[in-house]
């Protein structure tokens, strides 16, 4: 068991009786349904990974001159497209793919998979396209960086002197017939740590996702002996090995955060962390196999998001995802599916294994789903991509905020209008503010989100009033005919995820009647050293202040959105609150 938590453990376990019988029983029956408002949640990660290794999803056409670009890319944007019917919003886009990657670097050969031949440029810059396509579309892109593998002696050969194993020798392990970066020496987590930052510092990227961030398959062979002796500092082997990885996995998370603070990092570990009290790993664990201590990173606050590679069926997936969970320390984890799976070719799963696993994620309030990967799913392999596209994901969902970095949502838009202009209704409104509380300089702009209702006073929280996402300009347009009737608003979200309160333009024409003051009751966070407490508004108007109190009472305060400060002696802020009242 990976927890001592006794409470966490027995709840675990009643949530596993009450659910895999429930669940069994769906599968006797074949009624499962994953409709409805209910069943689709505002907040829900829906990702797919896209793999370059080999074109198995991308690229399919080869970038051999103008034309191969042009399929190139039309073979991506069809990709998109179907995602984006579907409500997809994240997108884990294999960037480097072993010693080679898909952007021009100073660091790394292009990959042979963008045009056929080692090394070549496209003629373009995919990683950027593929940024600029996904954010179109309110998408975000990670960067799927494969961490460890170096390349088959193959491909080692024909790198030839541009090849790491090259340059770097010293950092690199030849085992059965492949090359591998080695975790134990020093400069590999440098190395690593300088390609995330190239990407980081180059593209307008909105995560890292590290794959194969661990020792190789059957490592107990792994000839790593020398580091071992040279600095293993008297650690056991398998510990050694832990706190090589876990070495490296600070170094990138330190690194981006240094000049990125709102970039998710975050890995993909495999499925199941270790041996659970019930329930056997079966000898294939992240903890002791392949020496992954990943749920030590997100106690240790070193990932945004874990994608566990829970590609497994019933009792080797429940109680397992539950794990993750149960150790999330308030971190994102988004349970990878093994739809291949559904391919005979690679297995015998059933649609219904699938649908079971995204009803069991959501049932257990889990952050969302991946899907491990395109060409499994955009082939509608047993009708899982219809299944999701007309029944699971009906709803678009939005991306959970980073709330561990900063929870300050931004000012809500201002002076929304609407025009008429042919057969179209064009919304617009004025730029809202980001109040992060964390220094971010060139952080990306403000996005917005647009709500649509025939109620005037629309329920942003129900997904189904949804109209679009993550816009990065100050106008959407949308058909006459299908705008008839309804009212709109908008909302602001900052860079890591928070949204601010919805302004909706029925509303500014009421403004002439203003709300009369209500009581308000506030409860005030313990502070030793809290002196007063200071409201203001959005603004930064101060409206009261009082001396510190626990519990805050005020006669009269009207509806809207404050601030509240709760100051020392020396007038510093110890805190800045946000509430709406």
């Amino acid at each position: 068991m990976t927890t001592n938590n006794t409470y966490s453990y027995i709840r675990k376990i009643t949530f596993l009786l009450i659910i895999l019988p429930f669940v069994n029983h769906i599968t006797a029956q074949n009624t499962f349904s994953l409709s409805g408002t209910s069943s689709s949640p505002k907040f829900e990660t829906r990702a797919v990974w896209i793999t370059t290794l080999n074109g198995m999803d991308w690229p399919r056409n080869k970038a051999t001159g103008p034309e191969g670009i042009k399929r190139q890319k039309e073979e991506l944007c069809k990709q998109l497209d179907e995602l984006k019917k579907a409500n997809f919003n994240t997108i884990l886009l294999q960037t480097r793919l072993r010693n080679d990657v898909i952007y021009p670097s100073k660091i790394e050969m292009f990959s042979e998979e963008m045009t056929g031949k080692m090394g070549k440029d496209p003629g373009y810059d995919p990683l950027a396209f593929a940024i600029e396509e996904c954010h179109k579309r309110g998408m975000e892109i990670h960067a799927w960086v494969v961490a460890i593998p170096l390349g088959s002696d193959r491909i080692i050969r024909e790198m030839g002197k541009n090849s790491i194993t090259k340059k770097h020798r010293e950092m690199c392990i030849h085992y059965n017939r492949y090359w591998y970066l080695d975790p134990g020496h020093p400069e590999t987590k440098k190395y690593l740590s300088s390609i995330v930052e190239e990407i980081i510092s180059n593209y307008d990227i909105d995560g890292i996702n590290l794959d194969y961030i661990r020792y190789p398959d059957r490592s107990k062979r792994f000839p790593d002996q020398r580091s071992f002796r040279k600095y293993g500092k008297g650690k056991s082997l398998a510990q050694w090995r832990r706190d090589n990885i876990t070495d490296i996995v600070r170094e990138v998370y330190k690194t981006v955060k240094q000049h990125k603070p709102w970039i998710k990092v975050g890995s993909s570990p495999l499925g199941k962390y270790d041996d659970l009290t019930r329930y056997s790993s079966k000898g294939w664990n992240a903890y002791n196999t392949v020496y992954q201590e990943a749920q030590d990173w997100l106690k240790e606050g070193i990932q945004d998001i874990v994608l566990p590679m829970l590609y497994y069926r019933e009792e080797n997936f429940y109680p397992f995802a539950l794990d993750w969970q149960e150790n999330s320390n308030g971190r994102t984890v988004v349970p990878g599916l093994g739809i291949y799976f559904l391919d005979p070719k690679e297995g015998n799963w059933t649609l219904q294994d699938a649908k079971q696993q995204i009803y069991f994620t959501r049932c257990a309030f889990m952050e969302g789903q991946a899907y491990f990967r395109a060409r499994f799913l955009l082939d509608n392999i047993q009708g899982l991509f219809d299944e999701l596209k007309n029944k699971t994901y009906t709803y678009p969902s939005l991306i959970q905020p980073m709330k561990w970095m900063d929870s300050i949502p931004p000012t809500s838009p201002s002076n929304i209008q609407t025009i008429s202009r042919n057969d179209s209704i064009i919304i617009t409104w004025e730029t809202a503010t980001d109040n992060s509380l964390q220094e971010t300089p060139n952080a990306p702009a403000i996005r917005y989100n647009i709500y649509a209702s025939k109620d005037k006073n629309i329920d942003v929280t129900n997904p189904k009033n949804i109209k679009a996402t993550y816009l990065r300009n100050t106008q959407f347009a949308i058909p006459a005919k299908e705008a008839q009737g309804l009212n709109f608003t908008v909302t602001a979200v900052d860079c890591y995820g928070n949204e601010s309160i919805p302004v909706s333009y029925e509303t500014k024409k009421k403004k002439d009647c203003p709300l009369p003051g209500k009581k308000a009751y506030i409860d005030i966070p313990y502070h030793k050293d809290g002196i007063k407490i200071v409201i203001t508004d959005l603004f930064g108007r101060n409206i009261y202040q009082t001396s510190y109190t626990r519990t805050l009472k005020i006669k009269s305060l009207k509806p809207g959105v404050y601030y509240i400060y709760i100051k020392d002696k020396k007038d510093n802020t110890l805190e800045r609150i946000p509430f709406t009242h």
